[in-house]
């Protein structure tokens, strides 16, 4: 198991939110923030509380809790897939080494900590961070090894050809 000293996190939105109650407007700030070790494990979380520092220590508390494992290829994915959230879409590409992360903010920086450093991506429908950055954890929660393809369709070790990696110049 990995401490928790070794994530790294950044912030991908701060948004004062309001509730009106009948005494008045209630304001808090609601912080969202991506933690990552920068090697295959990723997480995003919300935090909201009056103070900004308080929703940061809550949404990094909750990102930690709601953190998944993502499959590699090198430095890119293995495959294409979209990620699928409410509204929104986020399709992401395997690219070749050296392209680095083409991305927005939000899906750049969840790739970023999970280590992916070659990688292409699109949003479709909506612009809302939340809704992107749970859009791209469905996306890479899906991505699949090349073995467990295998596995999964009953490819007896026997039948497997050589794994090609993309850093191969072959």
């Amino acid at each position: 198991m990995i401490s928790h000293d070794e994530f790294e996190n950044e912030i991908i939105d701060i948004r004062r939110v309001s509730k009106v109650t009948k005494g008045g407007r209630n304001l808090r700030f609601r912080v969202t923030i991506v933690v990552g070790d920068r090697k295959g494990q990723v997480g995003v979380g919300v935090g909201s509380t009056r103070e900004i520092p308080r929703a940061i220590q809550q949404a990094i508390r909750d990102a930690k809790k709601n953190m998944i494992r993502v499959n590699m290829n090198g430095n890119t994915i293995p495959h294409e897939v979209i990620g699928r959230f409410k509204a929104g879409a986020v399709l992401l590409k395997p690219a070749y080494p050296g392209t680095g992360v083409i991305a927005g903010m939000t899906v750049g920086a969840i790739c970023r900590l999970a280590g992916i450093r070659d990688l292409l991506s699109k949003s479709i429908g909506t612009t809302n961070p939340i809704t992107l950055a749970r859009a791209t954890l469905d996306g890479l929660a899906q991505l699949r090894s090349r073995r467990e393809i295998e596995e999964l369709r009953g490819i007896a070790p026997s039948e497997r050809k050589e794994e090609v990696t993309v850093d191969d110049p072959a």
